[in-house]
C-alpha cells in the first residue's frame, strides 16, 4: 500500500467517525433542546466520505430514521461512493 492510499484510508476512517459522532451529538442536542446541527452539515459530512458513519449513527442513536431524505439519502450517497471506489480499483 502506498503512502497516498494510507492517507486516504486514514481520512475515510476519521470522516466516518466524525459522521457517526455528529449523529449522536445532534440526537443529544435534540433531546436537550439545544442548538441543532443542520441537515446540510450532516449530509455534507456524508458527501465528504462519512456516509457509512452517518448511516450507522442514524440507527445506533435512533436519529433521523423517520426522515425519508436521510433514510434514502445516506444509503444512496454510500452506494455512489462505493461504486466510485470499485471503479477506481478496477482501473488500478
Amino acid at each position: 500500500m502506498t503512502e497516498i492510499e494510507y492517507g486516504i484510508m486514514f481520512y475515510l476512517i476519521l470522516i466516518n467517525i466524525i459522521g457517526f459522532l455528529l449523529m449522536g451529538l445532534d440526537k443529544w442536542k435534540a433531546k436537550n433542546k439545544r442548538w441543532r446541527i443542520s441537515e446540510k452539515t450532516l449530509f455534507g459530512i456524508g458527501i465528504l466520505g462519512g456516509s457509512m458513519g452517518a448511516w450507522v449513527g442514524m440507527y445506533a442513536f435512533r436519529h433521523k430514521t423517520r426522515h425519508w431524505n436521510f433514510v434514502v439519502g445516506m444509503p444512496v450517497i454510500l452506494a455512489v461512493q462505493t461504486g466510485i471506489f470499485f471503479l477506481a480499483m478496477l482501473k488500478k
